[in-house]
């Protein structure tokens, strides 16, 4: 299968760093004080691919590690001015999308994505049942026309992607992920990255796909623990891997196994979900990861099966 042309190979970005140092990644999300998800699993995801982090904070998320409660949002005007003041000095070489508070956020963000068009960008669409409808249908309608058509790919849950993508989607199969692509592919996103597809064994698929057919994934054995800021770990690994040059299929398994080893050494901080350890290679030799992850407590689709890994 041949590899996908990523755009990043011959990337103005990263011919202008200096030779042996980090690339970096600008991320723009939502601050989660639980730590789990937002501005802070990406931080702590892309420091740990060995890339250097420049976070634009779009809003504040109050939660803790089972459920958000409410959102506060951020003045449009200050998520430009954090981004400008960064990016008069520092070259990005990828950027990755998170929660962008509000359609006001989202409109901030593309304006200044318009202007870095050859700078490969990852987009997580995370949950959002959690908003209030006006405000949820409001988002993903500026979402779809501003922020997708300038994806290189786009993440999300199988069950979130066809909400987002199929929402009008009635026959009794599920959507595959090459028809999820096609959909992703009529608002300008060529590639869509579908996580947690559910297979018939004991497995679930995460599958990258364009609209011609699944191009690179990786199968997931279902684990009792329902995890949060998954979908997070995974993008942010994404557009740190990309920020190299790396060719997009080579990049979704790295930072597919990369999840999955974080899954597999994650820990419960409080009473909710589980979080993925995104320095479990800084374990100490011997030392195991903390036990505790039997329940199936996070905050996910409602329709994923308990005792699967929720890469929400």
């Amino acid at each position: 299968m041949n590899a996908p042309h990523t755009g990043t190979e011959d990337s103005p970005a990263i011919e202008d760093q200096d030779a042996g140092s980090p690339a970096c990644v600008m991320s723009f999300n939502a601050n989660d004080a639980s730590g789990a998800s937002g501005i802070g699993a990406d931080i702590a995801t892309i420091a740990a691919m060995g890339a250097h982090a420049l976070p634009v904070v779009t809003g504040l998320l109050i939660r803790d590690s089972a459920e958000v409660f409410e959102s506060h949002e951020i003045d449009a005007d200050a998520i430009i001015d954090q981004a400008r003041s960064v990016l008069e000095d520092i070259t990005v070489a990828s950027w990755k999308v998170g929660f962008l508070g509000s359609a006001e956020g989202v409109s901030a963000v593309a304006e200044i994505l318009s202007d870095y068009t050859d700078t490969p960008l990852v987009s997580y669409l995370p949950n959002l049942s959690w908003l209030e409808e006006d405000a949820q249908m409001a988002y993903l309608d500026a979402f779809r026309e501003l922020i997708l058509p300038a994806s290189h790919v786009l993440v999300g849950n199988h069950k979130t992607l066809t909400d987002f993508l199929l929402p009008e989607w009635d026959a009794e199969r599920t959507p595959s992920a090459r028809e999820l692509a096609v959909a992703a592919a009529e608002h300008g996103c060529p590639y869509v990255l579908v996580t947690g597809v559910q297979l018939p064994d004991q497995f679930i698929d995460n599958v990258l796909a364009s609209p011609q057919g699944a191009v690179a994934g990786e199968r997931f054995e279902r684990f009792e623990a329902s995890f949060v800021g998954a979908g997070d770990t995974l993008s942010a690994a994404l557009a740190a891997i990309l920020s190299s040059g790396t060719s997009l299929d080579v990049a979704v398994s790295e930072a597919l196994s990369f999840l999955d080893q974080s899954l597999d050494a994650g820990f419960r901080p409080g009473m909710g979900g589980v979080i993925p350890d995104r320095f479990f290679w800084a374990l100490p030799p011997g030392e195991q990861p903390v036990e505790g992850a039997e329940d199936d407590g996070g905050v996910g689709d409602d329709t994923t099966p308990p005792h699967a890994r929720n890469v929400h």
